[in-house]
């Protein structure tokens, strides 16, 4: 069908609810001010005419928007005063997003995003704001047709559906993952509790809290011989700040991953999730290039993780498990790579199981003692650096007290576990493909530990870096290009004897010569 034989489609008339309510939240500040402004002129009906003009608009957008699908591509024209007309082909299509917020769930209504891989501005992204429900399954697989997906239907094992409302999108597929409600324990131990707590605290402080709070009697009561009283204060605050912190973190874990469902088909990966808001996301599986299995420090101390996918044109870090417990994050993982299907250049029917080895668990190769000279004589620094400030001081004549000279000494007991710890999370390891791809794992890092799991087919390239103080050591940096994830995966600290014969063991053949 061509593209002038296909009729434009507007949106589900429903949305004619949901505009103005969107642009007047939007619109709340501006809109606060105009009610100030209208009560203190003595003719509140004046605020009014903003609020009208708001929800017009809103109004106006329906009419203004609509889409259509033929044999090529997919379009949506959209805007009142300057029309735009975005345009995808569907063989560019890589991944398709449905979400729903309380507003469109009640009113049956979905908003179904298309990825393509690129970062599109704000504004740019193609977006259908809203489609009934009913419809987005047969209209998401066929935006995913070229994948060869077909339409769901059911959830296999006669699982109940994720939500019993009108928004409830059965997938078919095999479940490798899925949420439990123990995992909140799990939430505090990242600091999404703080980037939500930091910002309400930030802004109250401009409001004048902080000026209230040093004014009150109870503050202007603390003297000089207070120093107990000023101590059970600072604890009180902070273990105050620590409770709020971790329930905002708890409260944006549940909101966000409630019930929790990753469904394998084969083709495409399913996700599902969310509390008020919630999300479904299919993935291209033929895009799929590896994982990646995340260890912050907190949340190793806990023998947690969270697992991350690695695929071309998609988020680079598209998170597959939020925090949960390692068993369960390797679990889905060794799932995820079971159950991946990669065509066999012999037999395009045969499936290719990945390996029987657990990649979440295997040992790897330690880079050996010039890497771990290497990272605590980068930890001595700091440590040497504090040690000259302090005689500089003393030096021009000022004095410190004796007991400063013990910040030293614990400092450098830190960063000499720090060190340890960096170095005990360096490792690579190469697990030769017999029916299946060849894999490289490496892992770096220690605050932020990532152990990256990568297919070699998907590697486009290799770079051999050498600081000067490497080429000292021996050492080298090993990165592997490729199109996927964060676009490059490095083997930190090698041994350059050893640089060589890692590359030519992933993707034999490709060593180049100088």
């Amino acid at each position: 069908m061509t593209t002038t034989e296909t009729a434009w489609q507007r949106l589900d008339p429903r949305m004619l609810l949901v505009y103005p309510v969107t642009e007047i939240v939007k619109y709340i500040p501006v809109l606060l001010g105009t009610i100030i402004v209208g009560t203190t002129s003595g003719n509140p009906l004046w605020s009014l005419i903003p609020v009208s003009l708001v929800a017009a608009f809103g109004v106006a957008r329906w009419f203004t928007t609509s889409y259509r699908i033929d044999g090529d591509h997919v379009q949506l024209r959209s805007g009142i005063v300057a029309r735009r007309t975005l345009s995808v082909p569907r063989p560019r299509i890589r991944s398709v997003d449905v979400e729903a917020d309380l507003l469109h769930r009640v009113l049956g209504l979905a908003v179904l995003a298309i990825g393509t891989g690129n970062q599109a501005a704000k504004g740019e992204e193609f977006k259908l704001d809203a489609l009934d429900t009913s419809r987005i399954p047969a209209l998401r697989a066929e935006l995913l047709s070229h994948t060869g997906q077909h339409a769901p239907t059911h959830v296999d094992g006669g699982a109940e559906p994720h939500i019993s409302t009108p928004d409830a999108l059965a997938e078919s597929g095999v479940e490798i993952g899925h949420w439990q409600p123990a995992w909140v324990r799990y939430a505090p131990l990242s600091l999404t509790g703080l980037a939500i707590f930091a910002p309400i605290v930030g802004l109250a402080g401009q409001y004048g809290l902080i000026e209230v709070i040093s004014k009150s009697s109870a503050v202007q009561g603390l003297g000089d011989d207070s120093a107990a009283g000023v101590t059970i204060v600072i604890v009180g605050l902070t273990v105050l700040s620590l409770i709020l912190v971790s329930l905002a973190a708890c409260a944006q874990y549940l909101a966000t991953w409630y019930r929790l469902r990753v469904l394998d088909n084969g083709t495409t990966l399913h996700l599902r999730h969310g509390l008020f808001t919630t999300r479904q996301i299919t993935l291209d599986l033929a895009r799929f290039r590896g994982a990646t299995l995340n260890e912050p420090l907190l949340l190793r101390a806990a023998h947690a993780a969270q697992l991350e996918m690695i695929m071309t044109g998609e988020n680079p870090r598209q998170k597959i498990l939020p925090q949960a417990p390692r068993t369960a994050v390797e679990q889905t993982l060794d799932e995820l790579l079971r159950t991946r299907r990669r065509p066999n250049p012999e037999n395009s029917t045969a499936p290719q199981p990945i390996t029987g080895t657990t990649l979440g668990t295997i040992d790897l190769h330690l880079h050996g003692p010039a890497a771990r000279r290497r990272r605590y004589t980068r930890a001595a620094w700091p440590v040497g650096g504090v040690v000259v400030a302090m005689l500089a001081i003393t030096i021009a004549g000022g004095h410190l007290p004796a007991w400063t000279w013990t910040l030293p000494v614990v400092f450098a007991l830190l960063m000499a576990a720090l060190a340890e710890d960096r170095y005990r999370g360096l490792g690579h390891r190469v697990l030769p493909g017999t029916t299946g791809p060849t894999w490289l794992i490496t892992r770096q890092g220690s605050l932020d530990r990532n152990r990256d799991c990568l297919e070699a087919p998907g590697i486009i390239g290799w770079t051999v870096r050498q600081t000067f103080w490497q080429r000292r050591a021996g050492l080298a940096t090993v990165v592997a290009a490729t199109a996927a994830g964060k676009k490059a995966y490095s083997v930190v600290d090698i041994p350059i004897e050893q640089a060589a014969e890692l590359i030519e063991t992933v993707t034999p053949g490709r060593l180049g010569k100088r």
